[in-house]
């Protein structure tokens, strides 16, 4: 139900609120009286917030089978168009050129230094760089935190997730609610400030609200960005925990080594992919059995 209210309902009450008040104001048809947006009467102001909690939950249902389409949009995945496609060519080499600049700055040894290793660790390696900020934060994690261990991220993160503890569940929910809200508000104040505009293009005094409104657009993109930072985050510590909870749950034994765990990971993700693999181990109650084995006994 938390996540309904802040994910889906609260972005898409305040885009409907704003509408409606244009719409009683007359912003459409002329200059606004914006003392005609509340009702004088509390019966009518009570029907006002029915219509408007309505509109919202209908209009958030509608858009819930969306939610990871209006995330990866704002990412910069725009490959898509023609001409969104060259917008990405031109702003994924302004990233690459932050991160340049980054890295320069991150081979001293003062603050400076210090705080731009810290960005340049927040952020994937130049060569994978996306068009936006948010994109760059959500690959950091997606591409660095299982490989360090020999684990397709994008792959094996959707198992993984279900080995998790309570807490750490409860972490990531949070931490993706508050990354999935920061969006939608995003995308509600931007659809807010194109109908402001429409409506009050002949009044240019009131230009301030379409000027409000994607002011705070860009600070709801900025709020996704942390929290696409703290959720990237937060995937690495998965892997760090509970990599080994991933090889119980498929019966695969434990690694003797380091490089046993690099070589027994990297066979687990060609497996993932589909890929045939020949030796990896199982291990059933007390033995370990091999997919070559001849016999089929197990190893005690």
């Amino acid at each position: 139900m938390r996540r309904v209210l802040s994910v889906h309902f609260a972005p898409c009450a305040l885009f409907v609120a704003g509408v409606l008040a244009l719409v009683r104001a007359g912003s459409f048809s002329g200059r606004s009286d914006w003392a005609a947006v509340w009702p004088e009467r509390p019966t009518a102001a009570l029907g006002l917030i029915a219509v408007v909690a309505v509109c919202a939950s209908l209009l958030g249902l509608l858009l819930q089978p969306f939610q990871v389409r209006a995330v990866r949009v704002l990412e910069g995945y725009w490959d898509r168009w023609p001409a969104t496609a060259r917008l990405a060519g031109v702003l994924a080499e302004v990233q690459r050129r932050r991160y340049v600049s980054l890295r320069e700055k991150a081979a001293g040894i003062d603050l400076v230094a210090v705080d731009a290793r810290r960005r340049l660790a927040a952020r994937p390696s130049v060569e994978v760089l996306l068009p936006t900020a948010l994109g760059n934060a959500l690959r950091a994690g997606e591409l660095s935190a299982g490989e360090r261990y020999g684990l397709t991220t994008l792959s094996s993160w959707p198992r993984i997730h279900m080995q998790v503890s309570p807490r750490m569940s409860e972490a990531l929910r949070s931490t993706r609610d508050a990354l999935d809200t920061a969006v939608n508000l995003c995308w509600a104040f931007l659809a807010l400030t194109v109908v402001l505009v429409l409506a009050l293009c002949d009044e240019p005094r009131a230009f301030w609200l379409p000027l409000g409104s994607l002011v705070l657009s860009a600070v709801a993109y900025k709020g996704a960005v942390v929290a696409a930072q703290a959720y990237s985050g937060l995937m690495h510590v998965v892997f760090d925990l509970h990599r080994f909870d991933l090889l119980e749950a498929l019966h695969h034994p434990l690694p003797a080594g380091r490089e046993d765990e690099q070589h027994l990971f990297e066979q687990v993700s060609r497996l993932f992919a589909g890929s045939a693999t020949s030796d990896l181990p199982y291990e059933h109650g007390g033995g370990v059995s091999r997919p070559d084995d001849g016999d089929g006994a197990a190893e005690t």
